[in-house]
Order: C-alpha cells, then sequence, then structure tokens
C-alpha cells in the first residue's frame, strides 16, 4: 500500500519453485515438449534430431497426433510404458504400465489416492500415519490418525534413521472392521518437509511395521535426484520391499509418487508426475481407475516433459553431452563432489554454525528444504504473539518478512513437537543471494530474541 519497507526485494525461500529462483531449464525437455506444442518446428535445422525424434514418437501417440487433445485418463500409453521402463531401470524390478497413473504432479496423486480410502458406509476419509514434520497438504486436508514423532528437526534425534517408530510399535492400532478400512501411511524416502533422507534400514523398519499391522504405504519419492551428502542415497521404497522378499513383497501394498517438479527439473508450473501402485487388490484398483476417469486426464504437455525425464538423451544421442553437463552441474542424482554442490555447502556450513538457522546433528541431505531448530520459547515470545491472535512461529515470520522482505513457512503448518517452535526455509535462491538472505537472518534473529525472550 506504498509504505516504505527497509529492503528492496522479497526473497522467497518458502516453497520449492526452483525456476523461480533462478535454476535455468533443462534444454532437451524444452525442445521436445516445444516440438509437440508447435509441430513446424520439426522443420527447424537448429534443433536435435533426438528431440524431434522423441517428438514424432509422443505426437504419434496423442489422438490427432496433437498435444491439445485429451488423453487417455490414466495418461498416454506411450509415457506410462516409459515411465514403467525408467522404474525397472533404476529398481531391477519388473513394473507394469497398467500399475502407473500419471497425474497433475505428486500432490494431486496423494490427494486422488487418499480419495479412495473412504468408506461407503460412513463417508468418512481414511485415517494417515504420518511423520512430524510431515506433508502441509495432509495436515490441512486430514485429520491425522497419530505421527511417528518428529524426523530431522528434534536435536535427540540423530542421522537418517530416527524416524521414531519405536514409539508407535507398541501402541496397538486399531484394527480393520466394518466401518475402518486400514491406515494409508504417508512416509516420505526423501522427508522434504525437512532436509533429510531416510535410510535403508529405516525404510525396512517401515515396511516391517505396515506389514503388521496392515496398513498401505505412501511413499513421496519427489527428491530422488537431490541427494548430496556423502555415505547417503535414495532408496526406493519399492525396491527394499522386493529386496526383502516374500511375505513383505507379496502383500505390503504400495504407492509411490514422483513428479517433474522437483529434482534436476523443476518445472513446477508443467504440473506432471506419476503414481505406480503395487500389491494393490485388483477390485479396488479398478475403483481407482474409474476414479481417474471422472478427472478426464493430466495437462499433455505435463506428460511429454514426463516422458523426456524419464526417457533422457542416451550416450551417442546429440543431446547426450549438453544434457549430463547441465544435469551434473546442478549437483543432482548423486554425482557426487561437484562445483555446485561446494557451492551448496557452503551456505549450509553457516547455517549449522548460526543459531537462527541451527539444523542440529542433523546436516540436510538435499538442499531444497531445511527445517531450522527453532530457539524460540520464554513466557514473553509465546504470550506477545498470542495476545495478537499468532502462534510463535507464525510470528516470528511475519516480522521477518515485515522487517527483512525474506518469506519463510512457519513450522506449525507442518506439525512440530509441544513448546518448541521452527520455520521452514528453502535453500533454492542462488548462492550470493542465499548468503545475503542468511546475513538478515542472522541479524534479525539475534534483534528478535533480545527483544522478545
Amino acid at each position: 500500500q506504498g509504505v516504505p519497507k527497509p529492503f528492496t526485494e522479497v526473497i522467497k525461500a518458502n516453497i520449492g519453485d526452483a525456476h523461480a529462483m533462478g535454476q535455468r531449464p533443462i534444454t532437451f525437455l524444452r525442445q521436445v515438449t516445444a516440438l509437440c506444442l508447435y509441430p513446424e518446428l520439426l522443420a527447424d535445422p537448429s534443433l536435435p534430431e533426438d528431440a524431434k525424434a522423441r517428438a514424432r514418437r509422443l505426437l504419434a501417440a496423442c489422438g490427432g497426433q496433437s498435444a491439445g487433445a485429451y488423453s487417455a485418463s490414466p495418461g498416454i500409453e506411450l509415457v506410462r510404458q516409459d515411465v514403467a521402463r525408467f522404474l525397472q531401470r533404476r529398481d531391477g524390478v519388473p513394473a507394469n504400465a497398467n500399475n502407473i497413473f500419471l497425474s497433475t504432479g505428486a500432490s494431486d496423486a496423494i490427494v486422488v489416492r487418499l480419495g479412495w480410502g473412504k468408506s461407503s458406509k460412513t463417508g468418512m476419509g481414511p485415517w494417515v500415519l504420518t511423520g512430524t514434520p510431515g506433508l502441509g497438504l495432509l495436515r490441512l486436508d486430514w485429520k491425522p490418525m497419530t505421527s511417528l514423532g518428529p524426523l530431522s528437526w528434534n536435536p535427540k534425534t540423530t542421522g537418517t534413521s530416527g524416524l521414531g517408530l519405536h514409539k508407535v510399535m507398541g501402541w496397538g492400532l486399531p484394527k480393520p472392521n466394518q466401518y475402518w478400512h486400514g491406515a494409508p501411511h504417508y512416509q516420505s524416502p526423501d522427508a522434504s518437509s525437512s532436509g533429510q533422507v531416510q535410510s535403508r534400514e529405516c525404510i525396512e523398519n517401515v515396511i516391517k511395521f505396515a506389514f503388521e499391522e496392515k496398513l498401505f504405504l505412501m511413499a513421496d519419492e519427489v527428491y530422488q535426484d537431490n541427494v548430496y551428502a556423502e555415505g547417503s542415497a535414495f532408496h526406493s521404497f519399492k525396491k527394499v520391499l522386493f529386496e526383502m522378499g516374500p511375505p513383505y513383497s507379496e502383500v505390503v501394498e504400495l504407492a509411490s509418487f514422483h513428479s517433474i517438479s522437483k529434482g534436476f527439473m523443476g518445472e513446477c508450473g508443467f504440473r506432471g508426475g506419476y503414481v505406480e501402485v503395487v500389491n494393490m487388490d485388483p477390485e479396488v484398483q479398478q475403483q481407482l481407475v474409474k476414479l481417474v476417469s471422472v478427472r478426464l486426464c493430466p495437462p499433455v504437455p505435463g506428460q511429454i516433459l514426463l516422458d523426456a525425464v524419464v526417457d533422457p538423451p542416451q550416450p551417442g544421442d546429440p543431446s547426450y553431452e549438453r544434457f549430463m553437463t547441465v544435469r551434473d552441474g546442478m549437483g543432482c542424482c548423486g554425482t557426487g563432489q561437484d562445483e555446485s554442490q561446494a557451492s551448496t555447502e557452503a551456505p549450509l556450513q553457516h547455517m549449522a554454525a548460526s543459531p537462527a538457522t541451527s539444523v542440529g546433528p542433523n546436516h540436510p541431505l538435499h538442499p531444497l528444504f531445511v527445517l531450522p531448530a527453532g530457539h524460540m520459547h520464554g513466557a514473553e515470545l509465546i504470550c506477545v504473539p498470542q495476545a495478537q491472535g499468532q502462534t510463535p512461529d507464525m510470528f516470528f515470520c511475519m516480522k521477518l518478512l515485515e522487517e527483512t522482505g525474506i518469506c519463510v513457512v512457519p513450522g506449525s503448518g507442518f506439525g512440530q513437537r509441544e513448546g518448541t517452535f521452527h520455520f521452514r526455509m528453502t535453500i533454492l535462491p542462488p548462492t550470493e543471494k542465499l548468503q545475503v538472505l542468511l546475513e538478515k537472518l542472522s541479524n534479525f534473529y539475534a534483534k528478535f530474541v533480545k527483544e522478545y525472550s
């Protein structure tokens, strides 16, 4: 409203929108998409032949050979087959295109999955067992049954195995009956709400727990390309499930989600992703097909871009060297120490040393989100925001925005330990801007603590 502010720009550290933060799109992905959307470009000699070949193949699979036509409700059959081949290469486990449903990003697929859990007798949605901190959409739209306890920001939890499962193993969850039909358990192997990566041991324990309690597993795997820390690796729930063998691999029901919005792609605006279901009851899967059909189809441009992601250029292709150089330059896909990772490590080390952004012993393992443990205690701090109708973490975030132009997210939207407060921030801004952000944040924090505690 024209009121002068003590900053010249708003630094958005509140959402994982890589391109909005300056990340450049991958050329090959955009070329294939552009060729499909404007086929006249197929005659352009400046565009590589492998991108043109992909575009022709995809257009042939579209109705009327046009990206403007509806696709089949589960997605273009060709793209689903390519996703299945991608999963088989990744996990070494057979994948069937009939078990793959393309979606408008991972979030929409998760909402759809929760929708099929409604009881025909009560009309109520399923109970959801989720981690804390957990995915915001679950906490906004669904009442969790309970939580698995704090993840990375709990200073008493160490490393990548501290899921807190020991707290729920002996609780004796409600048994399915005519009104309660099981509890989908949402769990992210990359802990996207907290910047941590689950260990294989942790995933095995989750699978065993799901088996014993007859839970449906939901694995958010959208950050599988964003694993950076030495000694840390992405483990898909499906791969671990099948490597554990019977009875787990034959019984445990699983839905795993992926998206083009994260990873090295960062194509949030195209809205594309998929869900693969494993061991789902055939009758239930038929109902899923019907439910998906009501939603017509995911955006075809997003499906096209997804196909280019799961079927990238191969050695010998004209686009291969450039694609790999750009992708690996982002430090994604487990490429190890490189210039991009080194540039990320410096600000992370600064964050670990700063009281404003202390992440405790759990160093962020994928640099998109971190959950600094809030040292926001004290009666005065709690009373002041409550008197203004705000939670302490929201109060902190609003003051930070008003005084510095830094936009972060209060932890109350994700769940937090009683008596503690934190905020979540992305570390996607360019390194030079991130360093400015951290300096401003540290100065603000010192001032804030002095004033309110």
